[in-house]
């Protein structure tokens, strides 16, 4: 059972892909001023940036043949828009094409949650161009964030992924684990997507125990974060073991195993939940059991 109680530590977690800064405003209106905007430029799953001491992800202008355009919200008093650069386009000015992992720590995080923001607005535009039901073109709405199919009617909103990250804890030691898709020595925390008609307590356990093959108990919320990578939203946890052997899937996951603070393998980037999970569990932020 759940335990609905505040997060160990309120505070242990910064979002730094949670796009605060952008204030929507709606109704929007439906043309694109001519200046005074803000442009993010977006190429694939990256931004154009100025290439300079302090990189800067934002243009005064957007590209003159712009693939999509994209209403992100206002910074302040200025309207912030993300326009894809179309393949082969000439990249603006001096800037270049950085991918939004490679972004952290050259821009401060402010910016690097609109530029995130940017790039998965852009995407979901991509993968809504269509109807689903009719296959009709679809027209963006103005009075909130979706498309809508001017022949069956249907609105579509962008694409949110929930799925569920523990830290699982028995004593002083925490379950750490390597997908196959991990870089080289790097362990993390066990996570999966919710699948539909489960609660988030559900998904906890079940994805504990098929990808290792354990019981947990004391199941309490810690910090969420919006992840672009592509559309995931990512809910935190902490549990407590509640028994059994350690049994791999060797699909998900090729190896787990128990790990003590003066032993921890290679750990994920200081920007992900996951990391911030294992920290405050090293600095005993976290409660024992």
């Amino acid at each position: 059972m759940m335990q609905h109680t505040a997060s160990p530590d309120p505070s242990a977690h910064h979002a730094v892909f949670s796009a605060t800064a952008l204030l929507p405003r709606y109704p929007r209106v439906p043309d694109i001023p001519a200046t005074g905007a803000l442009w993010v430029l977006v190429s694939d799953q990256g931004v154009a940036i100025g290439n300079g001491e302090h990189p800067q992800i934002y243009a005064e202008a957007g590209p003159s043949q712009p693939g999509i355009v994209e209403y992100l919200g206002h910074i302040g008093t200025v309207p912030c828009y993300a326009a894809e650069l179309q393949q082969g386009a000439p990249i603006p000015g001096d800037r270049v094409i950085i991918g939004i992992r490679d972004l952290y720590g050259r821009i401060p995080d402010r910016d690097l949650a609109v530029a995130a923001f940017a790039v998965r607005t852009i995407g979901s535009s991509k993968t809504s161009r269509f109807c689903g039901r009719c296959g009709h073109e679809t027209l963006p709405v103005l009075s909130e964030r979706a498309k809508r199919c001017p022949a069956c009617d249907l609105v579509i909103y962008p694409r949110i992924s929930p799925a569920i990250i523990v830290l699982i804890t028995r004593g002083e030691e925490i379950l750490l684990a390597r997908s196959p898709r991990f870089p080289a020595v790097m362990h993390s925390v066990i996570a999966g997507f919710v699948e539909p008609g489960e609660t988030l307590e559900h998904a906890v356990s079940r994805e504990v125990l098929e990808e290792v093959g354990i019981a947990v108990k004391n199941i309490r919320y810690f910090a969420s974060e919006p992840w672009p990578f592509p559309d995931s939203l990512m809910i935190a946890f902490v549990a407590d073991y509640a028994g059994g052997e350690i049994s791999i899937d060797n699909n998900e996951i090729v190896f787990a195993g128990w790990f003590g603070r003066d032993n921890l393998p290679g750990l994920p980037a200081k920007m992900s939940i996951s990391r911030a999970l294992i920290d405050s569990w090293v600095e005993r932020k976290i409660p024992l059991s």
